[in-house]
């Protein structure tokens, strides 16, 4: 059974957090600068793992706050390296700045592999709410000359990933307010408006650059999506339309509805979720 813990120790270099954890942290390594922005993440690694596989977080926050620190210890706790990434927001950068800087990250992730001590022929992107949207858009454009950007040092590595973790994510600019409840919208709009600098419907081409369900294509990765159909924030019916794009290019794609659920919480953390996280990781890495 796996297990669920969720747990963190701080510092600002390598440390060994307790023997019930087991982990070691390396924070705030830089792996980009933009207009002298330092561009930084972290790193966690379960000790008891040699060489793990590699889970990229991108938190949430409408693009205009949060931060990479606590990221859900779950996938460490079970074997997997993971690193959390920071990427400028909206407040400092519009669009595509925060696809450049996680493609940026990517790409540095491959590049250090032997140096940190993790497996990056495979990677899973994942993410929550504005994360969620990012991981699904990074993932659905592999090799998107625009998104790819030229942030960063190792741009001769790959920032190709071969599987996407979305957690209520939103997926179509284009729909989205137009699905949205008025506390969504108080959220929403002002959100997108410095994200895109304007509302979708004034800067359409953009919009649906930002969107996933416009990049979807054979080639994409296995998809995993959960999604509470109760979210007052992101509508159910975003990651609906992300599904049925999937579906539509018979794609390996995975929609668990968390029924009663709204924009995150305890509805998510249940033992029968974290098999099918565990299980959609299992699938991907030993293929």
């Amino acid at each position: 059974m796996r297990r669920l813990i969720f747990s963190l120790c701080i510092s600002f270099s390598i440390i060994s957090c307790n023997s019930q954890n087991n982990i070691e942290i390396i924070q705030d390594i830089e792996f980009a600068r933009t207009n002298e922005t330092k561009l930084l993440l972290d790193i966690y690694l379960p000790k008891t793992v040699k060489n793990p596989n590699l889970v990229v977080w991108v938190h949430g926050g409408a693009w205009v706050g949060g931060d990479k620190k606590d990221p859900p210890m779950v996938f460490v706790e079970n074997g997997y390296a993971l690193a959390s990434v920071n990427y400028r927001l909206a407040t400092k950068a519009q669009f595509p700045a925060q696809a450049h800087d996680i493609k940026a990250a990517i790409r540095f992730l491959r590049a250090k592999a032997s140096t940190y001590g993790y497996n990056a022929d495979k990677i899973v992107l994942a993410g929550s709410s504005a994360g969620g949207h990012l991981v699904a858009l990074i993932g659905t454009t592999n090799n998107h000359t625009v998104l790819e950007g030229t942030v960063g040092e190792y741009l001769n590595e790959s920032s190709s990933v071969q599987g996407i973790l979305d957690f209520y994510g939103p997926t179509n600019f284009m729909t989205i307010l137009h699905q949205s409840t008025p506390h969504g919208m108080n959220v929403r709009v002002p959100a997108l408006k410095k994200l895109l600098g304007d509302l979708p419907e004034n800067k359409p081409e953009l919009a649906k650059l930002a969107s996933p369900v416009f990049h979807v294509d054979k080639s994409d990765p296995p998809l995993l999506i959960m999604h509470g159909n109760k979210d007052p924030q992101v509508p159910i019916n975003q990651s609906h339309e992300l599904e049925n794009e999937y579906k539509k290019m018979n794609l390996d794609v995975h929609f668990k509805v968390i029924y009663e659920g709204a924009h995150g919480g305890p509805e998510f953390e249940t033992q029968e979720n974290y098999d099918l996280v565990f299980k959609f990781l299992d699938n991907i890495f030993k293929k």
